[in-house]
């Protein structure tokens, strides 16, 4: 599958990306190899990947928006959900022709970035959640940009699609930039003693659609 032109959408004129490359790439979760596209940044030189699962999408394509994690992706950190959300993702996508995962680089730690990610670690281990830690060192809960996300889509001719999240905010922001989400598909991935906390605190202070482990009381 070839980059298609980039189509008009509320932002497309902006040129916030540029194609690089597509070629396959095997993986254990298809027979057959996905389609990598290599996108770079016109805005600060980063590059993205946008895996297109083999076969052709019957309808809106099911789509990942799956930001970067290496403490989880690469590591298998067990004090998120990234890891396992990104494999779950990729089991899915391969089940369903046509699917992409658009995997967006430069939001490590909800866009702060690795070291700062550590930093708001250290405070989480001394008893903090994720926002009260980002606020104490001064930093934003949530940096992330998705209009990127949105051109990428748009270039590989998905206008249309089913999106994988538990996340309301992609959803608006992809329908803020161009992309007319029809359905959302929720990726819930079982809670460990470490990550609990963390995943309570997206249902509670992010929106996540998630099911509170620790339910309120009147």
């Amino acid at each position: 599958m070839q980059a298609l032109p980039l189509k008009q959408g509320p932002r497309a004129g902006l040129n916030l990306v540029e194609f690089i490359s597509v070629a396959d790439l095997p993986t254990v979760y298809s027979d057959r190899p996905f389609r990598a596209n290599a996108f770079r940044s016109r805005v600060d030189a980063t590059e993205h990947l946008a895996l297109v699962s083999p076969g052709t999408a019957v309808g809106a394509p099911l789509v990942r928006m799956h930001s970067e994690c290496l403490t989880g992706d690469a590591f298998g950190s067990l004090r998120c959900d990234c890891g396992p959300q990104l494999q779950e993702s990729l089991r899915r996508l391969a089940a369903s022709p046509g699917g992409i995962l658009v995997y967006l680089r430069g939001q490590e730690g909800r866009g702060i970035g690795l070291a700062n990610k550590m930093r708001a670690y250290a405070l989480q281990d001394r008893g903090m959640d994720t926002v009260e830690a980002n606020r104490a060192l001064g930093l934003p809960e949530d940096a992330r940009d998705y209009a990127e996300a949105a051109q990428i889509l748009l270039t590989l001719g998905a206008p249309r699609i089913r999106l994988l999240t538990n996340n309301p905010d992609k959803v608006g922001a992809l329908r803020r930039n161009g992309i007319d989400v029809t359905e959302v598909e929720p990726l819930v991935i079982a809670a460990n003693p470490f990550n609990a906390g963390y995943l309570d605190t997206k249902a509670r202070k992010f929106g996540h659609v998630l099911p509170l482990l620790h339910p309120k009381r009147d």
